[in-house]
């Protein structure tokens, strides 16, 4: 009696899952069923918990139909789960029909950022006038970066509130490496294996601890370097207002140069900037830092400073790129903010 009841009832269970699987109108309700039937605690693990209580010839017999009717219902699963995925495939290929027919949609014109549209342009207005425009690493050594620039040891720029060590040394002098801090090592690295006349310019990314609206801990620079024979300060005056002029595009402003202190010139100069008209009229702006090289640079470069002399300058990208289109905050170069670099085409 007891195994003639058994059959009967997974039959019913049988036929059961078939409807159920029949109606399943989406996969999740189909695994929701196969749960039910199939599952830990489902209609068919039932069954097989009761073989328990039979004897060994029993168990043999019922185990063969409990096993036949667990793998016609894992069929039907597999049935119709393939049917589902088929027409769930077919409705999002249809949703998603491509109408050929329809006229191309443009493709989005990209421009160029505006740091790197400032750094062109100064590259081309300073390769105009015979400036060489000369590129390097971004890991220095601490004597390109401080020592040759007379940045000896203990010089506050050292300090580790204001550059970026590594905890990878110079073989050559056992002191740390570092993110530059300006790019000024680009200098070190042109001066001592070329000769003089040497006239370049050397823009690229630096790196300060360093962090506010008008601040970056990455930012970019610009330096410019010209050493022979004849140069001197007032060169540096006409080429750096001619350079202005033809950033800006405007020759209705005014510089000065405030006497100030860089130990790798001597003398030294803040360069301050006036727009004579327009919405920064009448406003002195400080534009870049400037001097004599000192002659202590020059002999680290391995020239005669008796011999030679020179200028050099270094000017924030950023700050240029502000002042030329009118940006408050530095920091939207770096958001990435579509809205606001789309701004900036030409």
């Amino acid at each position: 009696m007891l195994l003639r009841k058994m059959t009967y009832s997974l039959d019913d269970v049988i036929k059961e899952a078939e409807l159920e699987f029949k109606n399943a109108k989406d996969s999740a309700s189909l695994e929701n069923s196969k749960a039910r039937f199939l599952g830990k605690n489902g209609l068919i693990t039932t069954f097989f918990k009761q073989l328990a209580s039979l004897s060994i010839d029993d168990k043999r017999q019922q185990g063969i139909i409990f096993n036949n009717a667990k793998k016609r219902i894992e069929q039907m699963l597999v049935e119709k789960r393939e049917y589902l995925q088929k027409m769930e495939l077919d409705a999002r290929n249809s949703n998603e029909l491509i109408d050929v027919t329809l006229p191309g949609r443009g493709k989005m014109i990209g421009s160029i950022h505006p740091i790197m549209r400032t750094q062109e342009r100064i590259e081309k207005i300073f390769r105009s006038i015979g400036f060489k425009v000369i590129d390097g690493p971004e890991i220095e050594t601490d004597w390109n970066n401080f020592t040759a620039l007379n940045s000896p040891l203990g010089h506050p720029a050292r300090s580790m509130q204001d550059t970026f060590y590594l905890d990878f040394k110079d073989h050559k002098n056992d002191l740390p490496l570092l993110l530059r801090t300006h790019t000024s090592p680009m200098q070190v690295r042109y001066a001592t294996n070329n000769k003089p006349p040497i006239k370049i310019i050397a823009p690229g990314k630096t790196y300060r601890v360093d962090s506010d609206a008008t601040h970056s801990p990455m930012f970019h620079q610009i330096e410019g370097l010209w050493i022979s024979e004849e140069v001197s300060f007032a060169d540096l005056k006409g080429i750096y207002t001619n350079f202005l002029k033809c950033f800006f595009e405007n020759d209705n402003l005014s510089l000065r140069f405030r006497p100030s202190f860089f130990p790798f010139t001597e003398p030294s100069a803040e360069i301050d900037m006036m727009f004579n008209d327009g919405p920064n009229r009448g406003k002195w702006l400080e534009i870049s830092g400037a001097g004599q090289v000192h002659p202590n640079v020059i002999k680290n470069f391995g020239l005669d400073p008796e011999k030679y002399m020179g200028f050099a300058f270094g000017s924030g990208l950023e700050r240029l790129t502000m002042l030329r289109y009118g940006i408050s905050d530095l920091r939207y170069f770096y958001e990435n903010d579509l809205r606001f670099l789309q701004q900036i085409r030409y």
